[in-house]
């Protein structure tokens, strides 16, 4: 038996309808599919401690997953994890395979042209990790304080460029350079400090917060120093609402002074970070 087929006025009344329908599903925000479903997708790549990494019991921890938490109790949701490489979040996130990207990205000028940050969490800045009792390098720091001194940094970073951007600049002005001695590992940078072949250790100030915890009382960081990017959460551009509910929240959080609280016990540092007009210039 064959259904009786809509009249050609039946049909036409429909399909405005199903297009203004349709129209609206496509420019739903994700915040409210989220709140339907009471979870959160998030991708996150748990290989980069002390923001986003496993613990003993394979369970996702460390200063984003943190923030993650906060966000999903306002919402009143739970979070479900997405572990992929680091590569494939900005694609996916694109793609609709979750609801948000959830590891620490730097706040690019090329990167915003494809996704919406939320407000930053945190900073990526290099800084100088010097013995105690060492007093050549001032609190505040400058290329120019380091010249004639050896640094140590592991061999093809992005600090190890950083230092030879500052001999650029010594040498412009007829300054000594710096000596920069380069290893495989953090761990043969520090002692390298340790044992007088190197004046300094060059590298992430988080990284160093962790060195100076491992070496109670051997070793101090001075300023930051060189160039840094902030660093933050992101969604899809067209989901403004769930970006801002993320913000909004961590803008709680730094408002509460939680979010320093969770800087100091997951990066052994604590940022200022702005509230709005952080991205870089093209």
């Amino acid at each position: 038996m064959s259904l009786p087929r809509l009249s050609r006025f039946a049909l036409t009344a429909l399909l405005p309808a199903a297009a203004l329908l349709h129209a609206a599903m496509s420019h739903a925000d994700t915040l409210d599919d989220i709140k339907s479903r009471g979870k959160m997708i998030v991708a996150i790549d748990p290989t980069f401690a002390p923001y986003e990494y496993t613990d003993a019991k394979n369970a996702i921890v460390g200063y984003d997953p943190a923030i993650l938490d906060a966000v999903a109790k306002h919402l009143g949701v739970k979070i479900e994890y997405q572990r992929m490489a680091f590569s494939g979040i900005i694609p996916g996130l694109l793609s609709h395979s979750f609801d948000l990207e959830g590891s620490a990205l730097n706040v690019t000028a090329e990167r915003a042209k494809r996704i919406a940050y939320t407000v930053p969490t945190s900073k990526t800045v290099n800084g100088a990790l010097v013995r105690s009792d060492f007093t050549k390098i001032p609190s505040k720091p400058t290329p120019e304080s380091l010249a004639g001194l050896t640094g140590a940094v592991k061999s093809g970073s992005a600090p190890e460029t950083i230092l030879k951007q500052f001999n650029e600049t010594l040498k412009s002005k007829g300054l000594a350079p710096i000596d920069i001695l380069s290893v495989d590992s953090v761990d043969q940078t520090v002692a390298a400090v340790m044992t007088h072949r190197a004046d300094f250790v060059f590298d992430d100030l988080t990284v160093l917060a962790g060195v100076i915890k491992q070496n109670p009382g051997k070793m101090k960081l001075t300023g930051e120093l060189g160039p840094s990017q902030w660093i933050s959460l992101a969604t899809r551009p067209e989901d403004s609402r769930l970006n801002k509910a993320i913000s909004d929240e961590i803008l709680s959080m730094k408002q509460s002074g939680e979010l320093a609280r969770l800087q100091k016990q997951h990066l052994g540092v604590t940022f200022d970070t702005p509230s709005a007009d952080f991205i870089p210039a093209q």
